[in-house]
């Protein structure tokens, strides 16, 4: 499932760099986990849709992965990142 352009554009406000920020880690994340939380409410009513559970768990590794470089690279955002998002610390 994709979100739409408009939602997409609401994310990179809240947590672009700049305005037109689309590829920075804390953008991808924030993408990733607006995507992760569509599909998770999707699988209330599919339970047997295994499909989308294998590509749910491949958005839930790529997170993963860009969380752990942003915990890396840059400390201060990867914290702000995982609060505003509610993710584990």
């Amino acid at each position: 499932m994709s979100i739409s352009l408009a939602r997409k554009a609401d994310i990179r406000g809240e947590h672009g760099r700049h305005d037109k920020d689309s590829g920075s880690p804390e953008v991808q994340i924030a993408v990733l986990t607006d995507r992760i939380k569509a599909l998770q409410s999707h699988f209330d009513g599919h339970k047997h849709d295994h499909s989308s559970r294998r590509g749910l768990l491949a958005m839930v590794s790529r997170r993963n992965r860009l969380l752990r470089y942003l915990q890396r690279t840059n400390r201060d955002s990867y914290l702000s990142t995982i609060q505003k998002l509610g993710l584990r610390k």
